[in-house]
């Protein structure tokens, strides 16, 4: 009796211990609960991305080859309420997505690097929580943005525009 009481006790401890380091690893992979990195602490060149991409949307094209046969581009958008570092090399996008089931705007944190003043997306397999896993090179420069894109037999090609959203129109009351 005393064997079995020890080795629930030690199965019990087991299941304690891999759950608070998952949920540690999961906190500190997607960012929940992160209030960022000081904003104080950024280098110039990624103050100026955090300003341009807030309120932005990316609107441009994606093609998708894989499937058989190359079919056109089509277009895509993504609008972005604000972006943030969560880590070294960690970013979170707060995204309106209405593509892949997903129809509102959801928390992505990805890994992304700057090479000079050109933030780059550099995720490889990577999986984004109710998307699925990718790998993607996604490149920033001004007002544009271009990259490769796989989601598992599928990928292709996205480009187009960085456009900042016009401000919502205030009502005037007299």
């Amino acid at each position: 009796m005393a064997v079995v009481r020890r080795v629930i006790g030690f199965v019990a401890a087991l299941i304690v211990l891999i759950l608070v380091f998952g949920g540690g690893w999961v906190t500190g992979r997607f960012g929940i609960g992160d209030a960022g990195v000081d904003p104080a602490t950024l280098t110039n060149a990624e103050r100026q991305f955090v300003e341009r991409m807030r309120g932005a949307s990316l609107i441009g094209n994606f093609t998708v080859e894989g499937r058989g046969s190359n079919r056109t581009p089509r277009e895509d958008r993504y609008d972005i309420e604000s972006v943030e570092k969560v880590g070294d090399d960690l970013w979170k996008f707060n995204a309106g997505m209405k593509c892949c089931g997903v129809n509102g705007v959801i928390p992505v944190v990805v890994p992304m690097r700057f090479v000079g003043d050109t933030p780059m997306i550099m995720m490889t397999e990577t999986s984004l929580p109710a998307l699925g896993t990718f790998t993607v090179r996604l490149i920033f420069y001004e007002d544009r943005y271009a990259g490769t894109w796989q989601h598992e037999k599928v990928g292709g090609l996205m480009s187009g525009r960085i456009e900042k959203q016009a401000a919502p129109a205030e009502s005037s009351s007299q």
